[in-house]
């Protein structure tokens, strides 16, 4: 029995050094920068920060560029073919009815039109918290929400979000932000 104890404080003690040593390396696995020069382009073409897109990847589809929500979302940016369709047009893109789904899953052109998408977000709210939300529930909620004093104009109480998921949603996408800021700041 004493053997047991003290065997099993050794492997405690081992997995405690390892992830002591090895935290940052186990990090940057479970919160990859996969598409990094598709990320970098479409980043600094709509002027939307890499991990704040990096985020969004990790939260929506978790880097699987097949990705198809229960809601028909699709892609790495789980992007609603209406509205890959809109803003793929400002993208210089053309989606066609015929194979629609396979163009919007294509890597480069999910991460372009959710980028742009995510930019025009940003610039009409001016505020990421309310952008994050519009991504998820749309801006017709939000829009609603903001006249119905549910939520403010500033983003300033985004805790009342009345939908649960998109609630949980854009505090999951702030946290993966955040840990992506820390995690990357030295590259």
């Amino acid at each position: 029995m004493k053997n047991k104890k003290l065997l099993n404080l050794i492997v405690i003690i081992i997995i405690a050094v390892f992830l002591v040593f090895f935290k940052e390396r186990i990090q940057k696995i479970i919160y990859p920068k996969e598409y990094k020069e598709i990320v970098s382009i479409y980043s600094r073409k709509y002027q939307v920060e890499e991990n704040l897109i990096y985020a969004v990847i990790k939260a929506e589809s978790n880097f699987d560029n097949n990705a198809v929500s229960n809601r028909n979302a699709l892609g790495l940016m789980q992007i609603m073919e209406n509205t890959a369709k809109d803003i793929a047009k400002q993208c210089n893109l053309e989606i066609n009815s015929t194979n629609a789904k396979q163009q919007i899953i294509n890597i480069e052109n999910n991460i372009n039109i959710g980028t742009k998408y995510l930019s025009i977000l940003i610039n009409r709210y001016d505020n990421i918290e309310l952008a994050l939300a519009a991504y998820n529930a749309g801006i017709g909620r939000i829009e609603e929400w903001i006249e119905d004093g549910i939520i403010k104009e500033d983003g300033s109480n985004i805790e009342n979000i009345p939908y649960k998921e998109t609630n949980n949603y854009v505090r999951k996408i702030l946290r993966n932000y955040n840990i992506y800021q820390k995690l990357y700041q030295k590259d």
